[in-house]
């Protein structure tokens, strides 16, 4: 694999793309502690709460990696990818898109306007990792999914202890 690597083509770099696929994230979690210091409805378990829902969404995605090896398309094609680092890892499923869609819905579960922000910026997220050419749109597709279904266990977490404490 390393030779591989060695042998890339290095083509003329996107700097959109390789914002998108590299940095975007992070710039979506600044924000989030952003909004929670200066929003003042936007309150500290929301913030916990998607922080939490991302984190399992990472935590599932790279085990899920350690079971399904799977080649990343510049691995495949040889083109060097659009990315900041070359990922030397499974590419299914996308773990930087499972996470920003955890933090997207989570975020939108309180307030709506911020949220589809966020979802709209986690799209971006899984979009430019398929242009940067280091995952598959199925592993884009399963790393919503991902985001999705820890978000889904939360809320049921959550829903579950508020009945428990109203009884």
């Amino acid at each position: 694999m390393n030779s591989m690597n060695n042998n890339l083509i290095i083509q003329q770099p996107s700097w959109v793309v390789t914002f998108f696929a590299s940095f975007l994230i992070w710039f979506m979690f600044a924000a989030l502690v952003i909004i929670w210091l200066f929003h003042g409805r936007f309150e500290k378990r929301y913030v916990l709460n998607a922080l939490l829902a991302s984190f399992i969404a990472w935590i599932v995605s790279e085990t899920i990696k350690q079971f399904f090896p799977t080649l990343r398309p510049f691995q495949v094609t040889g083109v060097a990818p659009l990315t900041l680092t070359i990922p030397q890892d499974s590419a299914f499923p996308s773990g930087h898109t499972s996470t920003a869609f955890a933090l997207a819905l989570s975020i939108s579960k309180y307030n709506k306007k911020i949220g589809l922000f966020y979802v709209v910026l986690a799209s971006l997220v899984g979009i430019s990792r398929v242009i940067g050419r280091v995952h598959y749109f199925i592993d884009v597709f399963a790393g919503a999914f991902i985001g999705v279904i820890s978000v889904t266990f939360l809320t049921k977490i959550d829903n579950l202890k508020y009945i428990k404490n109203r009884f």
